[in-house]
């Protein structure tokens, strides 16, 4: 009890320091100017990832068969631009949170590379793995894993600036003020362990440790899935306030696609390790031109008795990564697929009427308000968009309501 007495006066020293010399604000406010951290210009995009990759060598299958490898990343490539929301989604198993990974380094690649404003990691004359993680922040899914059970919350925020050289003081400091600015009392929580919060406000907690260190970029994975919709809704505004305020650019990724379109400016679509359909936010839910998107949009709930469906809009499951099936690897589940599906791997093509809406498809759908094409009666973009599904309606009443 003493001891937590002694840390208590100290986390009441720093909140004084930092309100009286507002000292851990000026370091994380952004003014009207252009960022002095700021390499490339305004144009220039804040990640260019070229055909990421990562395979896991599993052995020999058989005594003396070939080698064999899971593809968890096979060939990703994407741009975020400067103050963008890229949303990530796809069935589980297709690469996410690989991804993620390897942008952080947590993960090594076996090729490819990642660009941050204009200089490329871990080159001779780019930038080092250790700037790149001050720049870049990673919230992951399981808020109680993610935090220290022996740090109390203001510590676990400070330990990353103090550790980078920080003065310990200046360091609770900024702890203390996060702590407000993800909307938690400093007095009443500072001094709390993980155990002694909530789901959100452990995560919360993760987002202003994530924030410590001043980063550009924040990658989310998973970050709000295991919250209930009440205290999702109250995170997801507080990720929108953070962004407006500090001028972050987020990877967001998640299975929820309501929260997707809620949140994100891009989305990219990934299928068993690669990209199948990237664009706006609006054209991904309005005009779906991959089957598989088109799929997932259709098997979002509904409520309403009128739209029931009757049959799934995707059967079976993914096919092994270890083997995947020739050419374009959605072909085993698709209904338009055709022989050249199996002997051509489709490449990422912008669609005719919109250059940033990028599709890897023979046989992409047509655009929004045409025909259905045959064999993807119920699976078209506009027709999951359209649908009026009350799931989605509710979580966007939510999302205002907690604004």
């Amino acid at each position: 009890m003493l001891l937590r007495a002694k840390k208590h006066d100290r986390s009441k020293a720093a909140l004084a320091a930092a309100t009286r010399d507002g000292d851990a604000l000026r370091l994380l406010d952004r003014d009207s100017g252009p960022d002095p951290r700021d390499r490339g210009g305004p144009a220039q995009p804040m990640l260019i990832v070229k055909d990421l990759q990562k395979h896991y060598d599993i052995g020999r299958t058989a005594l003396r068969g070939p080698r064999s490898v899971v593809r968890a990343v096979d060939g990703v490539s994407f741009e975020v631009a400067k103050g963008e929301t890229l949303g990530i989604v796809g069935e589980s198993g297709c690469g996410k949170s690989t991804t993620a990974r390897l942008l952080m380094h947590l993960i090594e690649p076996d090729a490819g590379s990642v660009i941050f404003d204009g200089e490329e990691v871990s080159d001779v004359r780019g930038i080092s793995v250790r700037d790149l993680r001050r720049n870049m922040q990673m919230v992951f899914q399981d808020s109680y894993a993610s935090l220290n059970p022996r740090l109390t919350l203001a510590d676990s925020i400070a330990f990353g600036p103090a550790v980078g050289g920080m003065p310990r003081a200046q360091a609770q400091a900024r702890a203390l003020t996060l702590l407000r600015m993800v909307g938690l009392d400093p007095e009443s929580y500072a001094q709390r362990y993980p155990h002694e919060l909530s789901g959100g406000q452990r995560q919360r907690v993760n987002i202003a440790r994530a924030l410590a260190m001043g980063p550009r970029v924040l990658i989310l994975d998973e970050s709000v899935s295991a919250l209930d919709k009440s205290v999702e809704a109250q995170v997801l505004n507080l990720l929108r306030e953070l962004k407006r305020d500090l001028g972050l650019t987020y990877i967001f990724i998640s299975h929820d696609l309501n929260v997707v379109q809620y949140i994100s400016d891009r989305v990219m679509v990934m299928y068993l390790g690669q990209v199948v359909e990237s664009g706006p936010v609006d054209r991904i839910y309005g005009a779906t031109r991959h089957p598989y998107t088109a799929a997932l949009l259709s098997s979002r709930p509904s409520m309403d008795p009128r739209r029931r469906v009757a049959k799934p809009p995707l059967s079976g499951d993914p096919p092994n990564p270890i083997n995947p099936p020739s050419g374009c690897r959605f072909r085993t589940r698709c209904p338009r697929a055709q022989e050249r599906c199996a002997s051509e791997a489709p490449m990422l093509a912008a669609a005719p009427d919109h250059d940033a809406h990028l599709t890897a498809c023979h046989f992409p759908l047509s655009a929004a308000g045409g025909a259905t094409p045959t064999g993807m009666e119920g699976l078209h973009g506009a027709a999951a968009t359209d649908s009026g599904h009350a799931y989605g309606h509710t979580t966007k009443r939510l999302l205002r309501l907690q604004a």
